[in-house]
Parts: structure tokens; C-alpha cells; sequence
């Protein structure tokens, strides 16, 4: 039977720069949960998966009203594992139950930013544009054409020409906000990469954007957080 849209959530038990980090307490309640809310306000999933080798953080996810059909083989958990494996493992998995998807979004479970709006914007983005995926990006702060290196101890220019350039005349660059991925399931079959060839992007202000892989990152987040919604659970 063919459905139109499965959300995939990768968490597996491993982290090792924050221990636990996709059932760590963010805010109130374990980060991962916050992904989860934000697909089941917006809608569009006829199955909020997550994929996991972790019997707590299924335990969690289930809690939080995601389901675990199945759990993550040993071949997609390891540290060399990337999130194409784990979304294939679990498109094929569905498809040996006789369940097929025309889209699929893969959620990453450490990014409380995420909002059933902006979930909504990208699919409609994907579906409007017939493109083979979305992916939410946002401007580097300051422009990476003029970004310093540190080499035997001294401060260079990666790029010396753009020394005297100013600002405002170099081309703003864009970095992939480590929220969540929309595709085609026929493209993502084909092509196996979260950053496709006729992928479209979905701009984010800065303010709601903050990768977490160190304890540094865990506190700018929180602060990031507060910020925009005090503490209040969204």
C-alpha cells in the first residue's frame, strides 16, 4: 500500500561527546521529544517513526507517541554508520509490511527548533517545486570567504585575495541547519544522499538554528531556547 509521508527520527544510543543526548533532559523534557511534537502538530506523517538500537530511547519515543515497529541493526548504529543508511534500513524495512512512501523527512532527534510551521513550509516547499528533497539551510554570520586558519602557529587567510574586499561585496554562504531533511522517496532511492542534486533550500534565521555536539552547544541551545519561548514547552 502506497502512503504519502513517513517522518524517520535516527537515535541511536551511542553519542559520545554528550552521553546520551537524544534522551537528555533539554528545557523539560528529553530532547528527542521535541521533534517528535513538532511532527505530530503538523500533520503531515502517516507514521512518525524512530529508529533505534536503544531499548530506553524506544521506551522514550514510545512514551512521547512515536513509534518503534522495529529495532536498528548493528550495521547502522556503528560510529561509521550515516543517516542515507538508516533511512534506507528503514524504507525497506516498511516495504517488506507491504508499506510504501512517496515522501519521507528524517528528523534528527537533537533539535528542539523545529516546528510543526517549518515542517509544513518544507513539504509544501517539496511539493510545490517537485524538487527531489528540501533541505532547511542558514547564513553563516560572517563571510566565510575572509575565515582565518591557524598554520605552525601563525594566523592566516584561507583565502588572502579577499583581504581587501569588503563585506557586503562577497557572497553570502549558507550552512545545512542540522534540523531535518525532506526527500522524494524515488529520488533518496536513486541518488542515496541527504544532499541530492536538485535538492531546493528552506532559509532559517540564525536565531533558531544551533548544531548540538558539545556541552557548549547544550548551553547556547537552551539559552537560544528561553529566548525565543521563554520556558514554556512548545
Amino acid at each position: 500500500m502506497l502512503y504519502n509521508a513517513l517522518a524517520i527520527i535516527p537515535a541511536r544510543g551511542g553519542s559520545k561527546r554528550i552521553p546520551r543526548k537524544n534522551i537528555r533532559t533539554f528545557i523539560d523534557k528529553p530532547i528527542v521529544a521535541y521533534s517528535i511534537q513538532a511532527a505530530q502538530l503538523s500533520g503531515l506523517f502517516d507514521d512518525i517513526m524512530v529508529s533505534t538500537e536503544d531499548h530506553e530511547i524506544a521506551d522514550i519515543a514510545q512514551a512521547y507517541g512515536a513509534t518503534v515497529p522495529f529495532m536498528r541493526s548493528s550495521a547502522s548504529s556503528n560510529d561509521m554508520a550515516g543517516i542515507p543508511d538508516v533511512i534506507e534500513e528503514v524504507l525497506l524495512a516498511y516495504k517488506k509490511q507491504g508499506k510504501e512512501f512517496t515522501y519521507v523527512c528524517c528528523l534528527l532527534p537533537t533539535a528542539p527548533f523545529i516546528t510543526n510551521t517549518i515542517l509544513r513550509t518544507g513539504y509544501d516547499l517539496l511539493v510545490q517545486t517537485g524538487a527531489a528533497g528540501v533541505i532547511p539551510v542558514t547564513r553563516f554570520s560572517y563571510p566565510i570567504q575572509r575565515s582565518l586558519k591557524i598554520e605552525n602557529g601563525l594566523l592566516t587567510m584561507f583565502w588572502p585575495e579577499n583581504y581587501t574586499k569588503r563585506s557586503q561585496d562577497l557572497e553570502p554562504a549558507y550552512h545545512d541547519c542540522g534540523q531535518f531533511y525532506w526527500m522524494h522517496v524515488q529520488s533518496f532511492f536513486e541518488q542515496k544522499n541527504l544532499f541530492a542534486s536538485c535538492a531546493v533550500p528552506l532559509e532559517i534565521p540564525e536565531s533558531r538554528v544551533q548544531d548540538i555536539d558539545v556541552e557548549e552547544d547544550w548551553k547556547v541551545a537552551e539559552m537560544k531556547y528561553k529566548m525565543l519561548y521563554g520556558d514554556c514547552v512548545t
